[in-house]
C-alpha cells in the first residue's frame, strides 16, 4: 500500500515540478513519497 501511494506522490511531483513550479510545495510531496517507500520496504 505504501508503495503505490510512494509512487502516486512522486507521479504528483514530477507533474507538479513541469507544470506548475510552486516551490516548497513540490518538495513536501517528494519528501512524503520517498518515505512513502521507504516505510514500505522497512513495514516489508
Amino acid at each position: 500500500m505504501f508503495l503505490e501511494i510512494g509512487i502516486g506522490l512522486i507521479v504528483l511531483w514530477l507533474l507538479g515540478f513541469f507544470l506548475f513550479p510552486l516551490g516548497g510545495l513540490i518538495h513536501i510531496l517528494l519528501v512524503l513519497a520517498v518515505i512513502a517507500i521507504v516505510w514500505h520496504f522497512i513495514a516489508g
